[in-house]
């Protein structure tokens, strides 16, 4: 069996706008993205308590915020792009699973999901370059 090691982000709340709605409608104000962020196993499977052997995730949740804080997105697609290809610039990084969804709608949520295998962020990656 092949390790699997992961970073889950769950239920994080991104303040950012969605759409475009008629008049009357109701207009989702809750946006929350789980990711699982597939590392190395070298970092999380650590011999030590020490921050310097673990990846860092503060950063990458504060640009998260920066891209989710822009003025208005059109589309949960596109923002969730975005998102991913902020998580494609960290190398530690193999792979993500990447859920955005919007409510309330209808008494529910609506969203998007993204799943990149190594090969995919790597290509992702080149294209960054």
């Amino acid at each position: 069996m092949t390790e699997c090691t992961q970073i889950n982000i769950r239920d994080l709340h991104l303040p950012c706008i969605i759409g475009h709605y008629a008049p009357g409608t109701t207009v989702p104000n809750t946006h929350i993205l789980d990711l699982s962020l597939t590392i190395t196993p070298e970092l999380l499977r650590i011999e030590a308590d020490d921050m310097a052997l673990v990846f860092d995730y503060d950063p990458l949740l504060i640009q998260l915020n920066q891209i989710a804080a822009a003025p208005h997105y059109a589309t949960q697609e596109y923002l969730l792009t975005q998102i991913v290809m902020a998580c494609a610039i960290y190398p530690q990084i193999l792979a993500v699973d990447a859920q955005l969804r919007k409510g309330p709608v209808q008494g529910g949520s609506i969203g998007v999901r993204m799943v990149l295998a190594e090969d995919d962020l790597a290509a992702m990656r080149a294209r960054l370059s």
